[in-house]
């Protein structure tokens, strides 16, 4: 593999796991402007984001299979196709219950992005090596939501909310052409895995009944759900407690996007001295803490709108290392049923992400509080759970440190 296809296929591949993330953080700027076009509150636009999430949950489990069984491109291209229709489908609705219909619609068509990406990884890169390709990853992802919720910010503005789904469309038409000419195969269609409800099932047995698995796409799903916590409340707690703009908004979610985004190229030099293992650890101890001083100096009243991005920035590092390593430990036991192990670690994490969120809506109080608490509560809980389940872990299953 020569450097320019190492380069276009990470591009590609990242840009495949942005999918999703585009969709969540390009209309959140148009929250307000959505409440009140289609005679509803933020609340319910709220869960238009949750149902997104509970449609990604859902969705990678359907595609973890598919892909196992008619290789990677095919499911894509179906996937890539519902959600641009989706796309159409959210500009041209006029009430708040069919948009929620079509972002459930645009979830489940989005998410094979997601899975097909780190199934990828899993098929073109060697096992050493996979940690460091999910930083490269990480590092394109969280470039989205820097300039994603600031394009949303100025479209909603200039030219309507609508129109932020007609770009989502149009850059859904532009990726199926880079994936048919430039993305490679990766592993090819295995007629021996069937898609009987009982095989599918067993498939994802297989990949639960590993220790491994199941401690890092646990501790790595719900401490990786914090970020979802914020996604929701922010706009409420940004734009309607600390009356910020659209466009100011979108630039406080693209400054703390940078949280994710300089800590994760901090990881490719941590692999070369520390195990992914040790990272993950360390880095929710870090985020435990930080989380606490949040949650108590939000509830005392010790942040203003500032104090608050600052304290939100310092947790949010957190994220740029716990989401590719845990990935990297998760999937690397898995060579036959990659796909479905990508799929059910997805699915978990958009799982605690569609809690999250949704508790966030049901426990709005016309606060920050929700949000920086639940945001805290997947820390710790991702800590406790990392430590009893390294306990199931046994020594001579365990894989070989990842480093780069």
């Amino acid at each position: 593999m020569t450097r320019r296809q190492h380069f276009s296929i990470i591009l590609i591949l990242g840009t495949l796991s942005t999918v999703s993330p585009f969709a969540i953080d390009m209309y959140l700027p148009g929250f307000p402007a959505i409440a009140s076009d289609l005679n509803t509150s933020i609340s319910q636009v709220q869960l238009s984001l949750t149902v997104y999430f509970i449609g990604i949950s859902v969705g990678q489990l359907l595609y973890g299979p598919l892909l196992d069984r008619f290789g990677r491109k095919k499911p894509l291209y179906v996937g890539l196709i519902i959600y641009g229709l989706a796309s159409v489908g959210c500009a041209m609705t006029s009430s708040i219950e069919t948009l929620i219909l079509m972002r459930l619609l645009q979830a489940l068509g989005g998410c094979v992005g997601l899975v097909a990406a780190q199934a990828l990884v899993r098929d073109l890169f060697p096992i050493k090596d996979i940690a460091r390709v999910f930083s490269l990853l990480t590092l394109v992802v969280a470039i989205s939501p820097m300039i994603a919720p600031t394009i949303g910010g100025y479209a909603t503005v200039a030219l309507g909310w609508h129109s932020i789904f007609i770009i989502l469309a149009i850059i859904t038409a532009l990726m199926l052409v880079a994936i048919y000419y430039l993305l490679p195969n990766g592993r090819l269609p295995d007629p021996s895995i069937s898609l009987r409800p009982q095989a599918v099932l067993g498939s994802f047995f297989t990949v639960l009944r590993e220790p491994q698995f199941l401690t890092y796409a646990l501790a790595g799903g719900i401490a990786t759900a914090a970020p979802f916590a914020y996604i929701a409340g922010s706009p409420d707690v940004f734009m309607n407690i600390y009356r910020v703009s659209e466009q100011e908004y979108g630039w406080i979610f693209a400054i703390l996007a940078i949280a994710i985004l300089a800590p994760n190229q901090l990881n490719h030099l941590l692999l070369k001295r520390f195990s992914s293992e040790q990272i993950v650890y360390t880095t929710l101890i870090y985020q435990s803490v930080v989380g606490a001083f949040l949650v108590m100096g939000t509830w005392a009243g010790w942040y203003g709108q500032y104090g608050l991005i600052a304290m939100l920035f310092l947790f949010l590092c957190g994220q740029g290392l716990t989401g590719p390593n845990s990935s990297a430990l998760s999937l690397a036991p898995f060579e036959k049923h990659g796909g479905s192990a990508a799929a059910l670690m997805g699915s978990l994490r958009m799982g605690f992400g569609a809690l999250v969120s949704g508790a966030v809506s049901v426990l709005h109080n016309n606060t920050a509080v929700p949000m920086v608490g639940i945001m805290l509560i997947c820390a710790l809980s991702g800590l406790v759970i990392l430590l009893f389940g390294q306990r199931a872990i046994h020594p001579a299953g365990q894989l070989e440190e990842v480093r780069e």
